[in-house]
């Protein structure tokens, strides 16, 4: 599968995550095998009054091609404005929010919202076509707003047609929680309707649940948003049972560390310790959360003040675990309060729009 010039078929994209793919999240996470990261989404309007945070998302260093960036908004003139900004960055791919679901988003025909009228998506895929010096272009969506209006297909053959080059497909509504299950066979549905690739995305854990999806689609990649956070080396495992097969599973307790403490200077060094402290603390839960002693880990973090405590309790927490302190628990449920957000905590609710 290509994008543009970039080769991408049967490697894992970085889903766009607010207030989580920074430059420090992508780089840890190309360095591991991600085979294409998005920035943070990034709100149209912002980029062509310039609003700092606007600017800051949308930056990315040209080493970290090949890289998209995924655009807020609705205003036909708005998105005119922003692509023909973008484009002047030069990423490899310009995408169209479709799947935020959270309510101040929709609440401003913005993200979901727009899944109501597959016609004014196909106009915002040409007008970004045009305005995008030849830069792909991409939506991301989900099913539809609910059960009983399930549109998929119409909104993906509006962009197709329109000129868009890749549709990401995030297997739920948008009415759907994160415990809701996925359906991918609606991802099979788009795939053999299309001509232009078609990516599968949605509660993707682990390599097996990334292969299949793609058996059973038949799509041609996968996006990983949550199973992401604080796992690179998902995308490290997953290259690897390509290539031989086997997934070796999860790393040792002090490989995690190491980039942990590597994630965290990343981090500060992009926004100082005061400004980057509830950001890695956050880092921190995701690292350690699929490992004994996680709940021990949680009662301790809250009360920290600075960075160098953090990186204290954090390699305390790590030679416990090696020295097996903590007893072996079911981590099943642990995992599963995960992935339903509720050790989503410091997160606010920007984060929602992870996919």
């Amino acid at each position: 599968m290509k994008i543009g010039n970039c080769d991408i078929g049967n490697k894992l994209f970085l889903a766009p995550m607010a207030d989580v793919t920074d430059t420090a999240f992508r780089k840890i996470s190309a360095e591991y095998g991600a085979g294409f990261t998005f920035t943070q989404m990034v709100s149209a309007l912002g980029i062509i009054e310039n609003e700092f945070e606007s600017l800051r998302y949308l930056t990315f260093n040209r080493s970290e091609k090949p890289i998209g960036v995924q655009l807020l908004g609705s205003d036909f003139g708005i998105i005119r404005e922003a692509v023909k900004e973008v484009s002047k960055f030069n990423p490899d791919l310009i995408d169209l929010n479709c799947g935020c679901s959270v309510d101040k988003v929709t609440n401003y025909n913005f993200g979901s919202a727009l899944l109501d009228d597959p016609k004014t998506i196909g106009k915002l895929v040409d007008t970004m076509v045009h305005s995008s010096n030849g830069i792909p272009i991409s939506i991301k969506v989900r099913l539809g707003k609910d059960k009983n209006h399930i549109n998929v297909i119409e909104t993906a053959k509006a962009a197709e047609e329109n000129g868009a080059s890749v549709i990401f497909v995030h297997a739920r509504m948008r009415n759907d929680k994160y415990s809701t299950v996925v359906q991918t066979e609606w991802i099979k549905k788009v795939k053999d309707e299309l001509k232009i690739p078609v990516v599968g995305n949605g509660s993707v854990f682990t390599p097996a649940d990334a292969k299949k999806m793609i058996n059973d689609t038949g799509c041609d990649s996968v996006m990983i948003a949550r199973g992401a956070l604080g796992n690179p080396f998902l995308f490290q495992r997953y290259n690897a049972m390509l290539d031989t097969g086997n997934d070796p599973g999860e790393p040792e307790i002090e490989t995690v560390t190491e980039v942990l403490l590597k994630h965290i200077a990343l981090v500060v060094k992009d926004y100082g310790e005061i400004n980057s402290f509830d950001k890695i603390k956050k880092l921190a839960v995701w690292y350690f959360k699929n490992y004994p002693g996680i709940d021990n880990f949680l009662e301790k973090v809250f009360a920290l003040t600075n960075v160098s405590e953090l990186i204290n309790l954090i390699n305390t927490h790590t030679g416990d675990i090696k020295s097996k302190k903590f007893k072996l628990i079911e981590m099943s449920e642990v995992q599963n309060k995960f992935k339903e957000r509720v050790l989503f905590w410091l997160v606010d609710n920007k984060t929602e729009s992870v996919n």
